[in-house]
């Protein structure tokens, strides 16, 4: 019984194994002639094979075999694209149009054109020294009578400023009425220069050589037109040469000081245009130009002064007043420039998201020079003519450093 259950079992067998070879029999006949097919399907197999598995929420952690991330989520393959590979570029981003336009990626081309820094900085309005002229006396006296009573006052050229008695200025005037009296043109000559050494005015002496009675006091006058600064006197008091009793300024032309860092001492030069607004008079604005640069720097802030010229022929403009100023370094060498926006600035590192045509971006480490208020100079990584991208290019920045040949160089045996 046993041996007939055997035989039936053994013929059952048979007929498995024979229905599945006529099965798949025509396919070993057709072999030789669909040989090219099979190896543009097993070479299309292989294409689809994985470069490498990442992390779904970490892209930089990569392993060469599926497996568990350090969250415990499962690796996802990541495949190359058709058209790189065997030549697959290290960084590079392929984005869908869609895509590109749901980021909102617009792009720039780098031009060589002239680099304008303006710098903005603060400045403090003086007089014109050139211009500011100190009153001394010549000779040691009493103030009888002072006409300016305080500083900021207006005067014109020859206006009375003070009047000192002095000994000294009356002994000289006596000696020159002795000289005219003895007719000696010599002793009349050294008397008169005398007189005008000690700043007596002319017309004085004009008046004391017809009168030939030497006056009390001498009147000193106002240099110029301006208005009285640093006045430290008053009626009465008793001064010497060496004291300063007042300054007379003008103020049709004024100087304004301004500082810059040290960083922008290179674009600075005499003559640069410069602009000045103010507080006090909100939406005037003030043309001037650079008129010198100081040689040295300040040690303790870091920064070199300057000297503004501005007209001020309506006297709006006061010793003393703050102001926000803004210097145009004008048109300087050629340079090569992006947009100012398109720079992304690390710290250690500085770099820009090329486009390279068909949704293809890829991010490059460039020299980064000087930097204006609208473009960046770049001294190498880039080339006239490339594309660069000025928005949203942090994201593509993100997602081309993670295998980028300058940034997370990962080593596969510690992940």
């Amino acid at each position: 019984m046993k041996h007939y259950v055997s035989y039936i079992l053994a013929v059952l067998l048979g007929v498995v194994i024979s229905a599945m070879f006529y099965t798949f029999r025509p396919v070993d006949e057709n072999k030789a002639s669909t040989m090219g097919d099979s190896v543009g399907t097993s070479s299309s197999a292989r294409s689809k094979e994985p470069l490498y598995w990442k992390a779904p929420m970490d892209p930089s952690y990569r392993k060469d075999e599926p497996g568990l991330s350090p969250m415990g989520m499962e690796l996802v393959p990541v495949y190359a694209e058709p058209s790189t590979v065997g030549s697959r570029q290290s960084g590079l981003v392929t984005i869908s149009p869609q895509v590109e336009n749901n980021l909102g990626v617009r792009t720039v081309v780098a031009k060589i054109m002239p680099l304008n820094i303006p710098i903005k900085t603060v400045g403090y309005v003086g007089f014109d020294e050139d211009r500011l002229i100190h009153v001394h006396p010549r000779v040691e006296g009493w103030l009888e009578q002072l006409y300016v009573k305080s500083e900021g006052e207006a005067v014109k050229a020859g206006q009375p400023l003070y009047a000192l008695y002095s000994p000294k200025l009356v002994a000289a005037q006596e000696e020159f009425i002795l000289a005219l009296a003895r007719g000696n043109q010599r002793l009349i000559h050294s008397a008169e220069e005398r007189l005008k050494t000690l700043d007596v005015p002319t017309a004085q002496i004009d008046t004391l050589k017809k009168s030939r009675k030497p006056t009390k006091t001498i009147t000193v006058h106002a240099p110029q037109d301006g208005v009285i600064a640093n006045l430290g006197v008053r009626e009465g008091m008793f001064v010497q040469p060496g004291n300063a009793l007042m300054s007379v300024g003008a103020l049709d032309e004024v100087w304004v000081t301004a500082e810059a860092f040290e960083r922008q001492a290179g674009v600075l030069a005499v003559g640069n245009a410069v602009s000045m607004t103010l507080d006090y008079l909100p939406g005037r604005e003030w043309r001037g130009k650079v008129d010198y640069i100081y040689p040295m720097l300040d040690k303790k802030t870091r920064t070199v002064r300057m000297r503004l010229r501005f007209a001020n022929k309506d006297q709006l403009l006061k010793p003393n007043m703050f102001a926000q100023v803004m210097i145009h370094s004008g048109e300087l060498t050629p340079t090569l420039q992006v947009p100012r926006e398109a720079v992304i600035r690390t710290g250690s590192q500085n770099r820009v998201v090329l486009a390279l045509g068909d949704g293809r971006y890829k991010s490059v480490a460039v020299d980064l020079g000087r930097v204006g208020a609208n473009a960046a100079e770049i001294l190498g990584g880039l080339e006239a003519g490339d594309t660069v991208v000025s928005s949203a290019h942090f994201l593509l920045d993100s997602e081309s450093s993670i295998d980028s040949d300058f940034q997370r160089m990962a080593n596969d045996g510690e992940q």
